[in-house]
């Protein structure tokens, strides 16, 4: 998996999540929902893994080699799973895409960067600390705040389900996701950000 222009185009594709049937499409788990999803849409079949301590699938896409993996380490050891797999494969960080939730965007939305902190999310810590760098590509999906303030309410947002009249503009904003990765792929990761950093899915009534 060598980069093969100056273009940041995404060779490995981590989504963050918890292992357990009870973490199963929470809102923390969207990571591993969105690369489920794409291993469904792909055809491909992601296995379990022993020396990358997660779930895995190789697949081509446009002439490319690329990498899926949900890490199975939980969410806070997230990048021992990851650094497992770049080291395996020589894969620099800048090619890597990790799609994690965030409580900072309204659900409907996603947002792209190239770089930055992890923002009091335990598994972008775990990936800085094990990477030993802020520079690589995130995926956000918006999950929206818990709607009664303080921690433990927090707690049980983050490791709760969507409701049911969520999961329709959920599925609408996985399939935009997938639509600004399919642009990375094709054309880069900061033309997806152009293009989909302002897009919104509205209400589905």
């Amino acid at each position: 998996m060598v980069q093969s222009n100056s273009l940041i185009v995404p060779q490995l594709i981590v989504g963050l999540g918890n292992p357990e049937p009870k973490y199963d499409r929470t809102r923390h788990n969207i990571g591993f929902e969105f690369v489920d999803r794409l291993a469904d849409d792909w055809g491909a079949s992601l296995q379990e893994h022993k020396k990358f301590h997660g779930h895995w699938a190789e697949v081509h896409r446009d002439g490319k080699k690329l990498g899926l993996l949900k890490p199975t380490t939980y969410m806070n050891r997230s990048g021992q799973s990851l650094r497992t797999v770049v080291d395996w494969y020589k894969i620099p960080p800048e090619s890597v895409l990790v799609v994690y939730d965030d409580m900072d965007l309204p659900l409907g939305r996603l947002r792209i960067r190239l770089t930055g902190s992890a923002g009091g999310h335990n598994g972008i810590k775990s990936i800085i600390s094990h990477l030993g760098t802020k520079n690589f590509p995130r995926l956000r999906i918006g999950i929206g705040k818990a709607r009664i303030p303080g921690d433990q309410p927090t707690i049980s947002h983050v490791l709760g389900k969507f409701a049911p009249d969520e999961k329709p503009v959920l599925k609408q904003v996985l399939t935009l996701s997938e639509e600004a990765l399919t642009m990375s792929l094709k054309e880069g990761v900061e033309k997806a950000m152009s293009l989909y950093n302002g897009r919104t899915v509205e209400s589905v009534a």
